[in-house]
């Protein structure tokens, strides 16, 4: 199979098991997506979503978020992790969103990625599924795909991004870094992988996993 083949595949493969694609956190608007998002890093979804509705309880938006203290939201968040980091996070980028803009969460990479605590990946997923602007948010499960399907060479998140906007059209970004999040959870975890059930993999993945007889002797550093 060539590259191309590759993609192909994988496009339509995804499309006919995901054919609808739910946003995974909860949220109700920009703001609340953006928080959600921000507290998801190094958690996981579903302990996010157990957390934001206590959170949003008290405050989803800018004004009422910046009357709660840095240490209120930290006691709130503590189950997600990261909570000192993320408490000033969400605090401080409330702050700059009632000073720098009207309140509301700026459709922009550049004035997103000015926000404390947020980074080009939360600002590429806040862009895509707030805005529907064409991104390709890379997480490390598809950081992880991407490897595994021969289609980067799995240097860095960076890098993956980059391959990921030059082998896919731009029109089904945003809904295929989900297709291949589902995916990535479903079939081809980090740990408790069984290869067996992982069709893409088996099709289309790297020689050097297809290889082997057990994919989980594979080297940690090898896996992203």
């Amino acid at each position: 199979m060539t590259k191309q083949e590759k993609v192909r595949y994988l496009i339509n493969k995804l499309e006919k098991l995901y054919p609808e694609v739910p946003i995974p956190l909860l949220h109700k608007d920009p703001y609340t997506l953006l928080i959600a998002v921000l507290l998801s890093a190094q958690s996981t979804d579903a302990r996010v979503n157990t957390i934001t509705p206590l959170l949003f309880a008290k405050a989803n938006n800018p004004y009422d978020m910046v009357l709660l203290s840095v240490e209120e939201i930290k006691e709130i968040i503590k189950p997600v992790g990261l909570s000192p980091m993320k408490s000033k996070g969400i605090y401080g980028l409330s702050k700059i969103l009632i000073e720098k803009h009207h309140g509301k969460v700026p459709k922009s990479f550049e004035f997103l990625e000015e926000l404390p605590a947020v980074g080009h990946k939360t600002a590429s997923v806040v862009m895509s599924q707030a805005f529907g602007v064409p991104a390709f948010p890379v997480d490390t499960h598809i950081h992880r795909m991407m490897y595994r399907w021969n289609l980067t060479n799995g240097k860095n998140v960076t890098q993956t991004e980059k391959d990921a906007k030059r082998l896919f059209p731009e029109g089904i970004w945003n809904k295929l870094h989900l297709q291949i999040i589902y995916y990535a959870r479903e079939y081809s975890p980090a740990r408790g992988w069984d290869f067996e059930k992982d069709i893409i993999t088996k099709t289309i993945g790297r020689k050097s996993i297809l290889k082997l007889k057990n994919p989980l002797r594979l080297k940690v550093g090898k896996e992203h």
